[in-house]
């Protein structure tokens, strides 16, 4: 089918792509629906069936071309979880949500570390740089099912300010490795390639700041609920092209931006409206991911991919069973955060490249494989755990309840879970 899409023009194709996209995506949801996984499972899954690499009706090229929407996507998810860093969350949740982000990112990363090299005897380098990689989270998969079937609860806010922690550590996590690594093998890279990053996010955080600030004298009681909208979309694609200029993610930013506006307005209004817009975004989003996974990097995963898969999966469990224990977490957050902290894609990937150029020979392309085929897996997985979690935590009242509701329901489910300060 890609072949007939070559004999349009670049608009016809790219129309016809987002109308295929969109419809396979809501197909696969219908069929996830039936096995009781959540619908991020099934965009994936359309993405892998109709990308490149097995029926080909998308063409590899408007796969690329496609590549600012996760900007796009990853903007409007951090800002939602922005919404969940209230000072009365904080209060909640306490001092230990740090505490817990740092033993469920170091631990997998210090337990993939120890085990390559001493079981494998792969050399420290190498290690390092996959262990760094390891600390990190995808959050955007666990995002959607948290809105998907409405959970709520200590688990989620708990959950929530984890996953948006977990960059930063796995930032600092990398940059430290990579400047080891660097050092050690004597490679050219120098140390502005290593701080430059860091010094960008910094920056990030601050302009999500500003940028908070700014919305919420934007956003005034008098102002039409279109404007509201468009203000903000205008704020967050700003926020996200600037970013995407200084080659970094756009979740820390955005997420600040949420964080500050909804502490000095407590206007939760805005929130549900952004959420009303973005479903086709990140339908689009996740379909796009599915597309990019190439399955046929699972013949070369091998052994130490297996193994990299497994161990981490693991370290994220205990790591975060024992920063809930130091936390003094309740028993559901302590039990279940763990399963929800299985997806990893975005940050890994882009960390992965970078550790390609760092490690010399066929170390590079060996790391590249592990995480690029280990992330198909994740992404397919982590979306169920992430359900269990929030079933067995209590966080889903009713599992069987429906999950698609009319614009009535909507409108009164978000009534109650807005204004009522319940999320």
């Amino acid at each position: 089918m890609s072949n007939l899409l070559y004999n349009f023009n670049y608009t016809t194709v790219t129309l016809l792509s987002l109308a295929l996209i969109l419809a396979a995506g809501f197909l696969l949801t219908r069929i996830t629906k039936i096995a009781k996984l959540p619908n991020v499972t099934g965009y994936i899954i359309a993405g892998i069936l109709i990308g490149p690499y097995v029926l080909n009706f998308i063409p590899h090229e408007m796969v690329e071309n496609m590549s600012f929407i996760s900007d796009i996507a990853l903007a409007f998810i951090a800002f939602g979880i922005g919404q969940f860093f209230t000072k009365e969350a904080f209060k909640e949740t306490g001092f230990g949500v740090f505490v817990i982000t740092i033993t469920e990112s170091l631990v997998p990363g210090i337990m993939v570390t120890l085990f390559t090299h001493f079981v494998f005897c792969l050399n420290w380098s190498f290690c390092m740089i996959l262990g760094a990689i390891a600390t990190a989270t995808a959050p955007a998969s666990t995002m959607v099912t948290i809105r998907q079937y409405h959970a709520r609860g200590n688990f989620v806010n708990t959950l929530l300010q984890v996953v948006a922690f977990d960059d930063a550590v796995c930032l600092i996590s990398f940059s430290l490795a990579s400047a080891f690594v660097s050092s050690s093998i004597g490679e050219n890279v120098s140390v502005s390639q290593i701080i430059i990053p860091v010094v960008y996010n910094i920056g990030a955080l601050a302009m999500g700041f500003i940028g908070g600030i700014i919305l919420s004298k934007l956003i005034t009681p008098n102002r039409s609920q279109d404007n509201r909208l468009i203000l903000t979309i205008s704020l967050l694609l700003g926020i996200a092209g600037l970013c995407a200029a200084a080659d970094i993610s756009p979740l820390l930013s955005c997420m600040v931006l949420g964080t500050t506006y909804i502490n000095i307005t407590k206007d939760r209004e805005l929130f549900k409206q952004v959420e009303n817009f973005t479903p086709p975004v990140l339908s689009v989003f996740f379909v796009v991911s599915g597309m990019r996974l190439d399955i046929s990097s699972f013949r070369s995963l091998g052994i130490i991919g297996v193994f990299y898969f497994v161990t981490r999966i693991v370290g994220k469990y205990i790591g975060a069973y024992i920063g809930c224990l130091i936390a003094k977490s309740t028993k559901e957050v302590r039990d279940y955060l763990g399963l929800a902290l299985i997806p990893q894609a975005g940050v890994a990937i882009g960390l992965a490249f970078l550790g390609e150029r760092i490690l010399p020979g066929g170390m590079g392309n060996m790391l590249l494989t592990i995480i690029l085929s280990s992330s198909v897996l994740y992404e397919l997985i982590g979306p169920a755990c992430a359900k269990i979690a929030l079933i067995r935590s209590g966080s889903i009242k009713n599992q069987n309840e429906k999950t698609e509701l009319t614009s009535g329901e909507i409108k009164t489910e978000h009534k109650n879970l807005y204004c009522n300060g319940k999320v």
